[in-house]
């Protein structure tokens, strides 16, 4: 009687450890089932590329964008300059030359300033401030002129930069000349040309019922004749 329940509790153990063992089987497979991918490889994560990089700045018509600009918002602007340059007649230096007059006026020669060598070298190349030169300038001044000790960013938006050049030349160079509006007769003409055209096929189109008309009245001639 006693061996036969020490084997009745021995063979319980076993069948217990046993249940034991294969639910943490179970367990383990449902905890870290693994789905198959729907494709088989390794997913890259690929930085969407843009439209090709910047944009091209396009010089503007000066003679266009001038006469329209915003004067009274070019001198808001120009108020990022006052931290290093002085605006008034005075003319007088601050940390950056005086820039009442600086449109038309040469590169690295304002009285009294003593200018780096890259402004020295842009002078022998460039003798007078013209508006593509400052638009360029006031875009990225350590881009367009490398050396310069100018840390001002610049002026990314393109109207900012029109308007701030057209205060600048009310502010001292209200005499340098404006050009006149570039010409666009070249872009009507080649747009007028597929008109153009059209219309002579069309008037070529009807030429035909034209002719026949005179065959059919010569050929109805003998008929009245005779």
């Amino acid at each position: 009687m006693a061996d036969s329940l020490a084997f009745n509790k021995v063979a319980g153990a076993v069948l217990a450890t046993g249940l034991v063992i294969f639910g943490l089987a179970n367990i383990s497979a449902i905890l870290f089932e693994k789905q198959p991918p729907a494709k088989p490889g390794f997913a890259i994560a690929v930085q969407a590329e843009g439209g090709g990089g910047e944009a091209a700045d396009v010089i503007p018509d000066w003679g266009a964008v001038l006469p329209a600009a915003n004067i009274a918002h070019g001198q808001e602007v120009s108020q990022k300059c006052e931290s290093c340059h002085k605006l008034d007649p005075s003319g007088a230096n601050n940390i950056g030359p005086g820039l009442y007059g600086v449109v038309g006026r040469a590169p690295g020669t304002h009285p009294g300033f003593e200018y780096d060598s890259a402004m020295q070298e842009f002078d022998s190349k460039n003798k007078v401030w013209t508006y593509d030169l400052l638009y360029q300038f006031l875009k990225n001044p350590q881009g367009f002129m490398p050396g310069t000790k100018m840390t001002f960013v610049g002026l990314p938006s393109p109207q900012d930069r029109v308007d701030i050049i057209a205060f600048l030349r009310s502010n001292g160079s209200p005499s340098y000349p404006i050009p006149a509006p570039k010409p666009k007769t070249a872009a009507a003409s080649n747009s007028a040309a597929p008109a153009s055209n059209a219309a002579t096929a069309a008037s070529n189109s009807a030429t035909p019922p034209n002719n026949a008309a005179t065959e059919a009245s010569k050929a109805a001639t003998p008929a009245k004749a005779g």
